[in-house]
C-alpha cells in the first residue's frame, strides 16, 4: 500500500510540471482545437445533409460528435512520445531515470497529463457543440463520465505512444508511424459511422479497436443515454490502459539508450 502510495504521490508531481507546460504555453489547446471543429463544422454538416448514414434515430451531428471527441484526445495522446524523444535529447529523461521514482509514476503523471489535454480539447468541443446547436447531454454525471473515459482513453494512447518512442528513438519516424496508427484506428471504429455497415473483416478490426469502446460509452452518455454496454466499455479501457501502462514502465528507460 505504501509502494502504490509512493507511485500516485509521484506520477502527480509528474503531471503537474507537465500541466504547468501546458499553461505556459497554452497555443497547443488552440491549435489542437482547428481539426475537431473543421470536423464538425464541415465533414459533420455536410454528411448529415447527404442522411446516407443509419444512425439510429440521432441527427448526424449527434453521432459524430462523440467520435470528433475521441479523435482530438487519440490525436493529442499518440504523439505525446515525441515529448520524451525530445526530453532524451534535452538530458532531461536521463535526470528522470536516475532519481529513485518509480517508472510507473512517470508513466502514470504522463498519462494523467495527457488527460488534462484531452479535458481540454472536450470542452472547446462541447462549446462548439452549443455554437451548432448539437443537443447533448449535458448533466453533471454525463460529464464526470466523459472526464473519466477521456483519461482512460488518452492514458492509453499515452502509453502506446511512448511504447513507440522506446522504439524509433527520432522524431521523424515518431511523426510517420504515429499517423500510420492514428488513422486507421480512426477509421476502423465506430466514430464516424456504424461497425454495422462496415464489413465483416473490419467489423472484426473494429471490436478489438480501444477506441471504438471510447466512442460507444461518449455516446452512451453523450448522445443515447443508453447505458446497457457502458460497464463493459469502462472495464475494457481500464484493463488496456493498465496493461499499456506497464508494458510502457518496462519500455521507457530504454527511449534514453
Amino acid at each position: 500500500m505504501a509502494y502504490l502510495l509512493q507511485i500516485i504521490t509521484k506520477a502527480y508531481v509528474m503531471a503537474e510540471m507537465e500541466v504547468r507546460k501546458l499553461l505556459h504555453d497554452p497555443t497547443e489547446l488552440v491549435t489542437r482545437a482547428v481539426q475537431p471543429i473543421l470536423w464538425l463544422g464541415i465533414f459533420g454538416e455536410a454528411l448529415s445533409k447527404v442522411r446516407a448514414i443509419p444512425t439510429q434515430g440521432l441527427t448526424y451531428l449527434q453521432f459524430i460528435t462523440p467520435g470528433i471527441l475521441t479523435q482530438s484526445v487519440v490525436f493529442i495522446a499518440i504523439f505525446y512520445g515525441l515529448s520524451i524523444i525530445w526530453e532524451r535529447d534535452m538530458g532531461v529523461l536521463q535526470k528522470f531515470l536516475v532519481t529513485p521514482t518509480p517508472r510507473l509514476a512517470l508513466v502514470w503523471g504522463k498519462m494523467a497529463s495527457s488527460g488534462v489535454r484531452g479535458i481540454c480539447q472536450a470542452v472547446i468541443i462541447f462549446l462548439f457543440a452549443l455554437l451548432l446547436q448539437i443537443h447533448l447531454l449535458l448533466t453533471p454525471l454525463s460529464i464526470m463520465g466523459t472526464i473519466l473515459i477521456v483519461i482512460l482513453g488518452a492514458g492509453f494512447f499515452t502509453g502506446l505512444s511512448m511504447i513507440i518512442a522506446s522504439i524509433v528513438k527520432t522524431r521523424e519516424r515518431f511523426m510517420g508511424i504515429g499517423q500510420v496508427i492514428t488513422l486507421p484506428l480512426f477509421f476502423a471504429s465506430n466514430a464516424i459511422y456504424p461497425i454495422a455497415i462496415m464489413p465483416t473483416w473490419l467489423q472484426v478490426v473494429a471490436t478489438v479497436n480501444p477506441l471504438s469502446y471510447m466512442v460507444d460509452g461518449l455516446r452512451a452518455i453523450l448522445v443515447t443515454g443508453r447505458m446497457t454496454q457502458l460497464p463493459q466499455d469502462l472495464t475494457i479501457l481500464v484493463v488496456a490502459t493498465f496493461g499499456i501502462s506497464l508494458i510502457s514502465a518496462y519500455m521507457y528507460p530504454r527511449v534514453a539508450d
